[in-house]
């Protein structure tokens, strides 16, 4: 197993896991571009989104809509960008599909997905944060 995600969801790597079910597991991004960014991806290896069945993308989107609505709660958020990268040429870094729950703060720049910027907050709390995250669900 040479992938970086599967690795994660295998243990193999550590990570500061806030949500996990049968077909998810959901992580805070190590690089984040705003303070509570998580990863959402399916346990199972698909390289693209578009390698999913509709019935994979619909648990996969299932668990993004409640990773997301708690995130959004427990950090009190206004708004987010949730997004998937879904090829190299996409801008997809990690070749297992993931979804990205960004949030977003008045004052950070504001807009669509078009103008974030990487903020790099920072990752001091981040084992903090992943458990006031899990605890909440």
């Amino acid at each position: 197993m040479d992938c970086l995600f599967c690795k994660i969801v295998a243990g193999e790597i550590p990570s500061h896991k806030v949500y996990e079910d049968d077909f998810v597991y959901a992580f805070l991004d190590i690089y984040p571009c705003a303070e509570g960014h998580t990863i959402v991806l399916p346990k199972k290896h698909f390289e693209k989104f578009t390698d999913m069945s509709d019935d994979e993308a619909a648990s996969l989107f299932a668990s993004v809509n409640k990773v997301a609505k708690t995130v959004g709660k427990t950090l009190e958020l206004e708004g987010m960008n949730i997004g998937i990268n879904n090829g190299e040429l996409a801008g997809q870094t990690v070749p297992h599909v993931h979804v990205h729950i960004i949030p977003r703060r008045a004052g950070d720049g504001e807009g669509n997905m078009h103008t974030i910027v990487e903020l790099h907050p920072s990752t001091e709390n981040i084992a903090e944060l992943a458990e006031k995250l899990r605890n909440s669900f």
